[in-house]
């Protein structure tokens, strides 16, 4: 059995122990026209997924970790948070720039209160929309060059309206094997037939291309422009060359690259010298180095006009908010008239990276940008090692299975041009030293399993 197979069944086993007494689901009647109904099914706490976050509370009861979801903040999370009345040194938050804590975006928001209100109280379309829609995507069309952009309130369903909306059952879509819940989720509804291809392995994508590309009408690549769980980016040159060639479209997600690639912050393009106006479709998000909330989507105009009176997340939700579309602006305004917010945070992402690589930490494929996960491999690992790093006044969230594959957890950190260096080597040191006594001790989930059986 490889250790991969050890470690899932570990996790069955380790939940199956923790879960004796939760009620079963009982077999499917046949007939149910003629069964009587099972009024049970009614009540939320009988559903499997009930049962799953219950059996991981008990757990974490049971192993004496700190439930590590909904942590409450009770201040501005910036380079520092305040949870529980402590001061912590924070990495789970993607401020990049900065921006979110500037007074300047402040009053820029509270101007638009003011004037428009904290809410446009209705669809674009049907209520109409406002100067600071328009202002917002011609910022962002003239960033990427492109001739429209349509913004949308939220950044997931920017990705699942645009993919769901331009591709049907006669169509292919190619995502990167770590690719975005937003991203599946849009692949899913679209209906078209669905294929992930090696994370940035171009020549897995080449092969699939060459195989199913004739067999279907339209076909979208879709990749991220940073990817989110690991800091490392794809050949976009390579990928150009591989939509062209055989005729597809390419969709670049900059959520995590917008204002942390390139010498200006402008991304993926700038940072690997490509055309921004070969690219078919950018994606991006407003919540990080933008400082609200919302995504968008950049291309010619045909696109956007189609997205405009078709894509769901756009018709049917209301408009962009004032304070959130003036926070976005400013913040673009600011990335752009700054560069050296964009410097101080590539120098953090390089600093951090090669203090952790010096201290014998895995950091993974991080490219040393905005994200570097710190990999430690076992689920509970990485839980119990956060748990321990808030103590000591480090906030970094654990990532697990099924987020990222087995034997893959991390700690994963969000640097942000706020950073100090001081607090970046704190960081470095504290979880080097945290990971060490953990090792020490043969914390896994195997040897929970083994300390619960003897119990």
């Amino acid at each position: 059995m490889s250790k991969q197979q050890f470690d899932r069944e570990a996790i069955l086993n380790l939940s199956r122990s923790m879960a004796k007494g939760a009620p079963t689901k009982p077999a499917a009647h046949r007939g149910t026209h003629h069964a009587k109904i099972d009024r049970s099914k009614t009540d939320f706490a009988t559903m499997d997924l009930y049962q799953q976050i219950t059996i991981q509370r008990q757990m974490a009861e049971k192993l004496q970790t700190r439930d590590p979801y909904f942590v409450l903040h009770e201040s501005r999370a910036g380079a520092t948070t305040i949870v529980d009345g402590k001061e912590l040194i924070n990495f789970a938050s993607y401020d990049y720039l900065g921006l979110n804590g500037l007074d300047e975006v402040h009053q820029a928001a509270k101007d638009a209160i003011d004037q428009f209100g904290t809410s446009v109280s209705g669809s674009r379309p049907t209520s109409g929309e406002r100067p600071f829609h328009r202002t917002l995507e011609q910022q962002l069309a003239d960033l990427y060059q492109s001739e429209a952009a349509l913004i949308f309130v939220s950044g997931h369903a920017t990705n699942v309206s645009t993919i769901g909306e331009l591709l049907g059952p006669t169509d292919l879509v190619l995502f990167d094997a770590y690719s975005h819940n937003s991203v599946t989720t849009g692949c899913k509804l679209s209906g078209a037939t669905r294929r992930a291809f090696k994370h940035n392995d171009f020549d897995d994508l080449e092969r699939i291309l060459e195989e199913t590309r004739n067999a279907h009408d339209r076909v979208m690549i879709v990749v991220e422009g940073l990817y989110s769980m690991d800091g490392d980016m794809p050949d976009l040159a390579r990928l150009v060359e591989l939509k062209d060639r055989f005729g597809a479209w390419l969709m670049v997600d900059e959520a995590h690259s917008l204002g942390v690639l390139g010498a200006t912050g402008k991304g993926l393009f700038e940072q690997q010298g490509v055309d921004p106006k070969k690219i078919d479709i950018w994606m991006g998000t407003m919540s990080k180095t933008m400082s609200g909330c919302g995504g968008y989507i950049c291309g010619n105009q045909p696109l956007i006009d189609i997205l405009k009176f078709f894509a769901s997340g756009f018709m049917y939700s209301v408009g962009l908010s004032a304070p959130l579309s003036v926070a976005g602006s400013k913040a673009l305004e600011i990335m752009q008239h700054e560069p050296w917010r964009v410097e101080k945070l590539q120098s953090n992402g390089r600093y951090f990276l090669k203090a952790a690589q010096a201290a014998g930490l895995d950091t993974g494929l991080s490219a040393g940008f905005c994200v570097v996960p710190v990999i430690v491999g076992d689920s509970l690992r990485a839980v119990k090692l956060s748990n321990n790093l808030m103590d000591r006044g480090i906030y970094a969230f654990p990532i697990t299975y099924p987020a990222v594959p087995m034997n893959s957890a991390r700690l994963r950190f969000f640097i942000s041009a706020t950073h100090s260096e001081e607090q970046l080597q704190q960081a470095v040191d504290i979880t080097a030293e945290e990971l060490r006594k953990l090792e020490d001790a043969n914390f896994s989930i195997a040897s929970a399993l083994s300390n619960l059986n003897a119990d």
